[in-house]
């Protein structure tokens, strides 16, 4: 009986996650609060010595009529800018971003493969609207 009790937190662990991957506010808080601020209001620690002041990012849904960007503010995090903002301040971060893909259907219907990291952080990014 003793092999089997010490057999016992293997099997227990093995059935804990595996992926320890950071929240999207975590995520948030390494790759976008120095710029940006802790609460998104382009206000942080970076923020004076950049060239271009960094968005206030608790209003893009007022800025888009309401609605959360969700597609358009994974894409400018990730880096495609669709050739626009050539000149942008802000890194890409899709490298650092890169996870397993889930499905994401950015409003047409079609479900993209997406890294999850880049969803959860466009999510925590809508509970910031003001």
């Amino acid at each position: 009986m003793r092999p089997v009790l010490l057999l016992l937190p293997l099997a227990l662990a093995a059935c804990l996650p595996q992926d320890k991957r950071p929240t999207g506010a975590e995520d948030f808080t390494t790759y976008c609060a120095a710029c940006h601020g802790a609460g998104g209001m382009g206000d942080g620690e970076l923020a004076g010595g950049l060239t271009k002041k960094p968005a206030n990012l608790t209003t893009l849904a007022a800025r888009n009529g309401g609605t959360f960007p969700k597609t358009k503010v994974m894409a400018k995090i990730w880096g495609y800018t669709g050739g626009k903002d050539s000149h942008a301040v802000m890194p890409q971060f899709g490298p650092l971003l890169e996870s397993e893909l889930v499905p994401y259907d950015g409003g047409d219907g079609i479900q993209t493969p997406t890294p999850v990291r880049l969803v959860q952080i466009a999510e925590y990014l809508q509970t910031l609207q003001r």
